[in-house]
């Protein structure tokens, strides 16, 4: 009797093991499986996107220059001179109808965009005087008449280039980048296009060389082609407003915080791996790659808000813009405070 009385009943022994506890920890196993799951296609993401970096960087710069680490853009100002270069299949020209000079400072990871007036006349003591989107080109065709191949005449120019605004702007020029109209289009594709707020109608055609600018009115998502059309376009010839250079370089400063801010932005993080592709076909920087990549790391962050937009002002006295002294004056003493911070 003792014994049978020691014993549960059939009903108790049921219901001691229906608690709900043990449940719980299985459930804390899966979602810390799917947490590990999700840390490690991150880390496989993340170690896809350091070898595709690796690889674009390796296409984008020159690896032939050194930096000591004491001169490396983690630590010192940087100046580049950032050059739009019409290299179409029909209609180029080699002209560097965009011109920015770029001073950027790590210490407040901020930066100054200059924009220069494509036909600004440049006028410096050992050069003959040209609008500025011409010497890019005039180097160009001097090296390939000295018999250099096309990759040697490219870095010939961009070195004659750098020289050259070092010495009109009054401060030293660390790296030339230079990037093709086909480029900027397809990083903006990379991107899933930009919003861009059109000024007004913009409408130009030219079958020479297949131009069809074809903009209307108002805020819109634009793609490559879209936004390399409102960021070129001047001209009309279908009754609609025409634009000056002036107008065309706030355009540009426009847009490059456009593409900054999307850039730093969760979306645009997540469509890297396509801008990178569209950058290394399409850019070609005289640094090394270690530093493009020290360049990338201690500016991620920088967006519209740390830029700031200098445009040179001048009076047009056909062929050429004749910069005002006192803008350029000015520049030149911001440019340089920026390597001073």
């Amino acid at each position: 009797m003792a014994t049978e009385t020691q014993l549960p009943s059939r009903r108790t022994r049921t219901r001691q093991p229906v608690k709900k506890t043990p449940k719980r920890p299985r459930w804390g196993l899966r979602i810390m499986f799917f947490i590990l799951l999700a840390l490690v296609a991150l880390g496989v993401y993340l170690g896809f996107m350091v070898w595709k970096t690796k690889g674009a960087l390796e296409l984008i710069g020159d690896e032939t220059i050194q930096v000591p680490p004491e001169e490396s853009v983690k630590v010192k100002p940087v100046t580049f001179l950032l050059l739009g270069l019409d290299e179409r299949d029909k209609g180029g020209s080699m002209n560097t109808d965009v011109i920015k000079l770029i001073s950027m400072n790590p210490s407040t990871t901020s930066a100054t965009v200059v924009s220069v007036p494509r036909d600004s006349k440049i006028e410096l003591s050992g050069y003959t005087v040209r609008k500025a989107n011409a010497y890019y080109a005039n180097f160009y065709v001097k090296a390939i008449k000295e018999k250099k191949s096309k990759e040697d005449a490219h870095a010939y120019a961009r070195a004659e280039i750098k020289d050259l605004f070092s010495k009109f702007f009054g401060v030293p020029i660390d790296y030339t980048a230079v990037i093709n109209f086909k480029g900027f289009a397809d990083v903006v594709d990379a991107l899933g296009g930009i919003n861009v707020d059109v000024e007004h109608a913009m409408h130009y055609v030219d079958n020479a060389d297949q131009t069809n600018i074809d903009l209307q009115a108002g805020p819109q998502t634009l793609n490559g082609q879209k936004a390399l059309d409102y960021v070129r376009y001047r001209q009309s010839n279908r009754n609609t407003k025409q634009s000056n250079d002036f107008e065309r370089n706030q355009r540009q400063s426009k847009v490059i915080g456009i593409i900054a801010d999307k850039l730093t932005s969760l979306g645009g993080v997540a469509r890297l791996d396509g801008v990178i592709d569209a950058v290394g076909n399409n850019l070609k920087v005289d640094m090394p790659p270690s530093e493009i990549q020290n360049l990338l790391s201690t500016y991620y962050k920088i967006n519209s808000q740390t830029i700031e937009a200098i445009q040179l002002e001048g009076t047009w006295r056909s062929p050429f813009v004749e910069l005002n002294a006192d803008v350029l004056q000015k520049t030149r003493e911001v440019l340089q405070a920026k390597l001073d911070e």
